[in-house]
């Protein structure tokens, strides 16, 4: 199975997913980067992922089911997805360009959202869209904070091992205020040094596994005593569960600027 990360757009990726059982990609944004990618290749495009109504992450879709109109598109429930051939939601298990994905709601970035996991005998791969960022998570922009602290939590029960694809580079914007919240976490610190690595020579710094978020992601670790004694100091108050750490972690990286 051969994995690519395509930029798009500002700071987007548009995952593309090669396989001996088809090709799939996963929340094209612009449909350029991915017809490239075929022509270059000599492949068609077997399906599309769509994890939320974003345009930044629906907005190539439309052409790519022009340019190979028995493509499957699987997506949310949500009308503002026009595009969708098939429909999924939480528990659904769908196959893809023959690969097979287990389907989870992760509301809270959108009350829709929902992640593609497949788990597979070579590796685990996670399709998480604005949900879960290295380092950090998407805004609330429908969903409630205890929405997203239980999808989180939801995929941080994952394996260690799977990788985290998620839909853009925000890797170091994330480490600046992680660093702040966590500062003597030795593992955030090793993290960070690797992204700018990989930046300085323009590579991608994804995926992540969920042992590396695990590890270095304030947000996923709203019970640890530095996160939760971090952000009570920043709201002035004792907070009375990781929820509620969770949604003042939220707030206070909302408006941080570094």
């Amino acid at each position: 199975m051969q994995l690519h990360a395509l930029p798009a757009l500002s700071d987007n990726y548009i995952w593309l997913v090669r396989s001996a059982t088809g090709v799939l990609v996963v929340d094209p944004g612009d449909a350029a980067p991915v017809l490239h990618a075929a022509d270059a290749g000599g492949f068609a495009v077997d399906a599309v992922l769509l994890t939320h109504h974003h345009h930044d992450h629906i907005g190539g879709a439309a052409r790519l089911r022009a340019r190979w109109p028995a493509i499957a598109v699987l997506a949310p429930h949500d009308e503002r997805i026009e595009v969708a051939t098939q429909r999924v939601a939480d528990g659904d298990s769908v196959r893809a360009a023959g690969l097979h994905f287990d389907v989870i709601a992760v509301p809270g970035h959108t009350t829709s959202h929902v992640a593609f996991f497949h788990d597979g005998p070579a590796e685990r791969l996670l399709f998480c869209g604005d949900t879960l960022f290295s380092l950090g998570c998407g805004r609330l922009f429908e969903g409630s904070a205890a929405q997203m602290h239980d999808s989180l939590s939801r995929l941080a029960a994952l394996p260690a091992s799977t990788r985290v694809c998620c839909g853009h580079e925000y890797t170091l914007s994330n480490a600046a205020f992680a660093r702040v919240v966590d500062p003597d976490n030795q593992a955030l610190r090793r993290r960070t040094e690797e992204a700018q690595a990989m930046r300085d020579q323009a590579r991608p710094t994804l995926p992540s596994t969920i042992a590396d978020e695990r590890a270095c992601n304030p947000f996923l670790r709203c019970g640890e005593p530095a996160v939760v004694a971090a952000v009570e100091r920043h709201v002035g108050q004792s907070l009375a569960d990781a929820t509620a750490v969770f949604a003042g972690l939220r707030r206070w990286k909302d408006g941080f600027a570094a």
